[in-house]
């Protein structure tokens, strides 16, 4: 049997769980992880939106990067909202310091509503954390637009393109998500920085609870990377949402948009459903 990859979450909090750290544990465990994290932000949320975020001093958040380090062998990281400049500096400050075999980063900074998330001096400071330790960048599509100082594409194929040029501009594998756009179609496309595309085709999924969609994809894909090839860690965790999607209704959770099923294929094969 293959090790249990040990996979720390850098991201903020979610207390109804289906986002963030949250869901950042849920989506490693489920993809056969051991998961750790350290909070960036504190974040007063639900499923119908954000309230009030509080962002722990810089010193304690390297007090709590150490105290991992300083006892476990990290196989991988995922990072999520870091919020503003000066966190993001600090984490990938500390990653310079202790490298990781694997960096994943969802890049925090469009809402769905289409609102920024962080601020200009964020922004940058986020790119060069991306391209100074990312493995591989995991945006959506107006944080793909974002990232490239283009237009929001209106297709897949228009969306890998642009994945395309941001792969090779930033030295870096890009996720490209098709869940924003239209489509009876959800797929995902990793793209390699020589251009080398895989897609992981999967179907779209009618119901308005995915709460921390991002969040989980990147969290379940950095654990199935350090477990194996890039390419099958993203049909699998593409596979693996996809049912967690397909079940989220069953949940009843929330009178916003829901969070996702995690752990349906668990149960499933555990014979519970």
């Amino acid at each position: 049997m293959a090790r249990i990859p040990r996979v720390l979450s850098i991201a903020g909090t979610d207390p109804t769980g289906g986002a963030g750290i949250q869901a950042d544990l849920k989506s490693i465990a489920a993809a056969g992880g051991y998961g750790m994290c350290v909070v960036t932000a504190l974040v007063a949320q639900n499923t119908q939106g954000v309230r009030e975020i509080h962002t722990p001093p810089q010193a304690f958040l390297r007090s709590q990067l150490d105290a991992v380090f300083d006892d476990v062998e990290v196989d991988a990281v995922k990072i999520g909202m870091l919020g503003d400049a000066e966190t993001t500096t600090t984490v990938a400050d500390y990653l310079t310091a202790h490298p990781v075999p694997l960096v994943v980063v969802d890049p925090v900074m469009v809402a769905t509503s289409g609102d920024r998330l962080i601020t200009s001096d964020a922004e940058q400071a986020l790119r060069r954390l991306v391209r100074d330790h990312a493995t591989v960048v995991t945006p959506n599509i107006p944080e793909l637009a974002v990232l490239t100082g283009q237009p929001e594409p209106d297709s897949f194929e228009a969306a890998v393109a642009l994945g395309r040029d941001y792969a090779r501009e930033a030295d870096v594998n890009v996720l490209v998500k098709g869940g924003h756009l239209d489509g009876d179609r959800a797929s995902n496309a990793l793209v390699a920085p020589d251009g080398a595309t895989h897609v992981a085709d999967v179907p779209r999924v009618a119901t308005t609870n995915t709460h921390g969609t991002g969040c989980s994809l990147s969290s379940a894909l950095a654990t199935r990377m350090a477990l194996g090839d890039a390419n099958s860690a993203v049909t699998w965790a593409s596979d693996w949402l996809h049912e967690a999607i397909a079940h989220a209704d069953e949940l009843h959770v929330g009178q916003g948009h829901g969070p996702v099923h995690h752990f349906h294929r668990l149960y499933r094969l555990a014979g519970g459903v």
